[in-house]
């Protein structure tokens, strides 16, 4: 066997035994935190990518969420059933289905974002001594830039923008809860 060869496929063989093992990791914790709000994976990922995008269509769910377009449709109906989720059509455009938030939606998110409880994050609670040694988390770089060679530049800017409004999200709910505890001492 050429030795391009062998390398390609340890090197194959040696990311889908980590990935598998990392997803079974990542699977579990996110079960259970989302499990006490009746949600599987895939209506959690279409609510946060929903959130993220605001007025995403169905084929950017699905490319985002990494599913197939059944896949997202059918647990976004499931998701507007609960009148978590709005379906609508654009005037100018009749063709995509687009999806946004609801309310009860957005509150639910927020509820999800509190009850997070990193000691139920086997990832985090792994990553954490490195955390710990190096005073920051991996940054992952490597396997960033596999998945922006795999899924291209739109999905990363997606991935970058999701992250990046969260961080808004958190700074701002600090800054407010920083306000409420002024206003209660005066």
């Amino acid at each position: 066997m050429e030795d391009h060869i062998k390398e390609s496929m340890l090197f194959s063989q040696r990311m889908a035994q980590l990935s598998k093992a990392l997803w079974k990791s990542i699977e579990k914790d996110w079960q259970g935190w989302i499990k006490p709000f009746n949600l599987n994976i895939n209506e959690h990922h279409i609510l946060w990518i929903a959130h993220h995008l605001n007025g995403a269509t169905i084929s950017d769910i699905a490319k985002f969420g990494v599913m197939h377009v059944s896949t997202a449709f059918n647990f976004s109906k499931k998701l507007e059933e609960r009148g978590l989720l709005q379906f609508s059509k654009r005037e100018n455009d009749k063709r995509n289905t687009y999806i946004k938030l609801t309310e009860k939606g957005k509150n639910l998110l927020t509820e999800l974002m509190a009850a997070y409880n990193p000691a139920n994050n086997s990832v985090y609670q792994g990553a954490a001594p490195l955390r710990d040694l190096y005073g920051k988390f991996p940054d992952i770089l490597e396997l960033l830039a596999i998945v922006r060679n795999i899924y291209g530049d739109d999905f990363m800017n997606i991935f970058e923008k999701s992250f990046e409004n969260l961080e808004k999200e958190f700074i701002q709910s600090e800054e407010e809860n920083k306000k409420e505890q002024v206003e209660n001492v005066g």
